[in-house]
């Protein structure tokens, strides 16, 4: 009788244990489809959200707080339960990256370009005017530029948010020509809002823009009010080389197969890391400051790729760019390049490997 008494008590405790995991679940699994279906909008907006009600008084049903036990019985709630989840998973991973939408103007060009030898010539070029109440004057250009001429790679961050996030863009020097920058940005169409949380759920494409400085800078130090920080960073001839050609490389792939932004996962950071570490001679190491890219200047400084000359705390002094630009409207863009590296510490040459 002992025996049996605990056979059925661990019994009874498997048995909750189990209704525990699934009910938590039901739970996480309800949110994130709900979460999907908010941001897709896949049947219109009121559809939508009457399928939305339906599925949360459902999902309470199955865990027993809503009116009633039971639809049918337990274990027909419970296969109805998943079925229905495995068609929404079908559906959300169904979901294709499009080039064909009515894209906002800022990102309605795809970036190609055309390579000889290490002659690099750039179509769609972003060179936008911009105004200080947000408008622009559109003008996209093709640029000519050689791998041989590249002397310098920056780091730039742009906060909006607090300390914690940070858009990431990467610039390249040229002996011979004026910088230019790369930016992955999400792909807006026109009149839509960036959502943190929509961008969790295949709510916007990817962009990769390549624009001269005081476009993509400008933008967010003197337009949008942004905090706008510029790091030099130690890399080798071949390392600057290589990367550029990371981001032509990325650019092709986004010209034939659209892909989704993911906030968490495919960002402006991430993505820069992905292609760096693509490039990099050594592993280097996954890190929090990867997702809380605000902190992205520290993981940099911890690996040397900043100068140890400052620092980090004097390298976000020297480094910060609204003081030197945000009074400034009618500037040329030769001058923006020149006053945000003022001041600014030359990086250590690196030899190439």
């Amino acid at each position: 009788m002992h025996n049996i008494g605990k056979r059925e008590f661990f019994a009874a405790l498997g048995m909750a244990l189990l209704h525990s995991v699934f009910s938590l679940f039901v739970i996480l699994s309800s949110i994130w489809l709900c979460l999907a279906l908010w941001f897709q909008e896949p049947f219109g907006w009121l559809v939508t959200r009457l399928l939305i009600g339906i599925w949360i008084i459902f999902a309470l049903s199955i865990l027993g707080i809503y009116i009633t036990q039971h639809f049918f019985n337990r274990h027909t709630d419970v296969l109805i339960y998943m079925l229905g989840f495995l068609l929404g998973l079908f559906w959300y991973f169904g979901l294709e990256a499009r080039q064909d939408r009515d894209w906002n103007p800022e990102v309605a060009q795809v970036l190609s370009y055309e390579q000889e030898g290490d002659k690099i010539r750039l179509h769609n070029v972003r060179n936008f005017n911009w105004h200080a109440d947000g408008s622009y004057d559109e003008r996209w250009e093709t640029r000519d530029f050689d791998l041989n001429q590249i002397t310098g790679v920056n780091i730039i961050t742009s906060y909006w948010m607090g300390p914690q996030i940070a858009h990431t863009l990467v610039s390249f020097d040229f002996a011979n020509s004026k910088p230019l920058t790369f930016s992955i940005e999400i792909r807006k169409e026109k009149n839509e809002e960036f959502s943190t949380y929509g961008g969790f759920f295949r709510k916007y494409e990817l962009s990769l823009i390549a624009a001269d400085e005081k476009d993509l800078i400008y933008t967010r130090s003197n337009v949008r009010g942004e905090h706008v920080y510029f790091f030099p960073v130690n890399m080798s001839k071949t390392e600057r080389r290589a990367l550029f050609k990371e981001y032509l490389g990325k650019a092709n792939e986004f010209r034939h197969q659209p892909k989704w932004y993911n906030s968490l996962t495919s960002n402006c950071t991430t993505l820069v890391f992905d292609m760096v570490q693509a490039i990099s001679k050594r592993h280097l190491p996954t890190d929090y400051r990867l997702l809380a890219s605000g902190y992205l200047p520290n993981y940099l400084y911890d690996l040397n790729a900043i100068s140890h000359d400052l620092t980090i705390q004097q390298w976000y002094d020297v480094a910060y760019i609204n003081p030197r630009v945000s009074e400034l409207n009618n500037i040329s863009s030769t001058q923006y390049s020149t006053l945000i590296r003022q001041g600014i510490p030359k990086p250590i040459l690196q030899k190439s490997p």
